[in-house]
């Protein structure tokens, strides 16, 4: 076993937000243990972000083949090997997962590979895989344990016939007809994935639309691109029950309709890991599995941090790895300004992807502002003309105030968003963004024509 310290700062899980704190906290000069039962990466590395980005990608590759005589291209699509998909895939991952390693040791970080559990306010007993067991003692204690599929009531995941999203990235088949429970991030990305694969897709999903926590209109212009591409869905219906059948399984809806399906994936969101770590013995406060912390991620213990998926906030890696800066440098002693969680882009990588940073409309009328707001048609965008996209950018601000809320659908908006979060988090005035030049021909110029609308000097916009 590693060195036992004591050390300045103990992490527990070796995902976004735990590697983020470590590293960061080994830049200020502290002594740091991480401790990982698995892979470094956690979820996002090995089993969420970037292996199912992956799988976009090559889904992407396959539907741009299939299209290829639209842009005066000759190719033939012979099909999906999926055991090559798999292999670019796992070495997308096994290369990053390599790096990161390699990151973390030469910032002279003690990783230790085990199972942590909480054994106090500054101690973390770990089990190593040998079975022995060493306790590691830290001024202050960062969990960062991640989370696991969810579930419904009932509803058991066989890893066969009804899967989760780490069993789908572990098939060795397309599967020719999948549903898929949950419209939200996870279930649309894959179902955007098995569609462009050859699938038939249908997503169930209990809320009146797709990626229901976005701008309503957002979600109406993945429907009907959705729609085109042939995913099928059932919006505002509850799941009443799965039975095993000789070709796959039965899904019933609580409105009475039944869908015969190779497989069903589970995709009803994410859940932490936060049993059987100590928790309650040591005193850290918990609801509903998630450590509760105040806006510095600080736990109910005062030498206990949380990050990432663990507590009750967006469940990204990019806000786990701000989580983890936030706690390495207030334990720095620093003083990092509490996350804006409005202000973090929100990205769902299907085809069309669709991004946001900020608030919705509905969001920003409960909060009591009168809004002015437009939509950008990227049917005036030369640059999505090229790429053969539809969609568009919608900008939303306070009537004589800054903007609330960019909201966009397309192909590649999710490379957009970065400027809407420094527009946001800048509070900028639509007029002041419309004085910025944005190059031509690109997609960004839809960001830029939203803006001069709103500014009152419209340049491309129709109406």
């Amino acid at each position: 076993m590693a060195n036992s310290g004591p050390f300045d700062i103990v992490v527990l899980g070796g995902g976004s937000g735990g590697y983020a704190c470590a590293l960061r906290a080994a830049e200020l000069g502290m002594t740091v243990a991480l401790i990982e039962r698995d892979k470094l990466g956690g979820t996002c590395l090995n089993r969420g972000c970037i292996p199912t980005k992956a799988l976009l990608h090559a889904a992407e590759v396959a539907d741009q083949t299939r299209a290829a005589a639209t842009f005066g291209i000759k190719a033939t699509f012979d099909g999906i090997d999926i055991a090559g998909v798999n292999a670019y895939k796992d070495k997308v991952v096994s290369t990053t997962v390599k790096g990161l390693t390699g990151l973390i040791k030469s910032k002279g970080i003690t990783l230790i590979e085990g199972e942590g559990r909480l054994a106090g306010p500054t101690a973390v007993t770990v089990t190593a895989p040998d079975g022995g067991t060493t306790t590691v003692e830290g001024g202050h204690i960062v969990l960062a344990t991640g989370s696991k599929p969810n579930t419904l009531p009932g509803l058991e995941i066989d890893g066969e016939r009804i899967i989760s999203s780490d069993d789908a990235l572990r098939l060795e088949h397309v599967p020719g007809s999948v549903v898929i429970l949950g419209g939200g991030v996870i279930g649309v990305e894959f179902a955007s994935v098995w569609r462009s694969f050859g699938a038939e897709v249908t997503i169930v999903e209990a809320l009146p639309h797709l990626l229901p926590l976005e701008e309503e209109s957002s979600s109406k212009r993945l429907e009907r691109a959705f729609r085109k591409r042939g995913v099928k869905y059932e919006l505002g219906t509850l799941f009443r029950e799965a039975k095993p059948t000789q070709g796959g399984v039965a899904v019933t809806l609580e409105n009475g309709t039944t869908i015969d399906a190779e497989l069903l994936l589970v995709a009803v969101g994410r859940g932490p890991v936060s049993d059987d770590l100590g928790l309650a013995e040591a005193g850290v406060e918990t609801e509903r599995g998630f450590v509760k912390v105040d806006e510095y991620c600080r736990t109910s213990v005062p030498t206990v941090y949380a990050v990432g998926d663990l507590i009750p906030t967006l469940q990204l890696a990019h806000a786990g790895f701000a989580e983890g800066i936030l706690v390495a440098e207030r334990l720095g002693r620093l003083s990092p300004v509490p996350i804006d969680y409005d202000g973090v882009p929100r990205i769902t990588y299907s085809d069309p992807e669709v991004a946001s940073v900020g608030i919705t409309s509905a969001v920003a009328r409960e909060r009591g502002h009168e809004v002015r707001e437009v939509t950008y048609d990227l049917a005036g965008n030369p640059k999505s003309k090229i790429l053969g996209t539809q969609g568009e950018v919608k900008v939303i601000a306070a009537v004589d105030g800054p903007v609330l809320g960019i909201h966009m659908v397309g192909a590649r908006v999710g490379e957009l968003i970065a400027e809407g979060q420094l527009i946001y988090n800048w509070e900028a005035l639509p007029a002041e963004v419309a004085q910025l030049i944005h190059p031509h021909p690109t997609q960004s110029e839809a960001v830029g024509e939203a803006h001069l609308a709103l500014a009152g000097k419209p340049l491309h916009v129709h109406g």
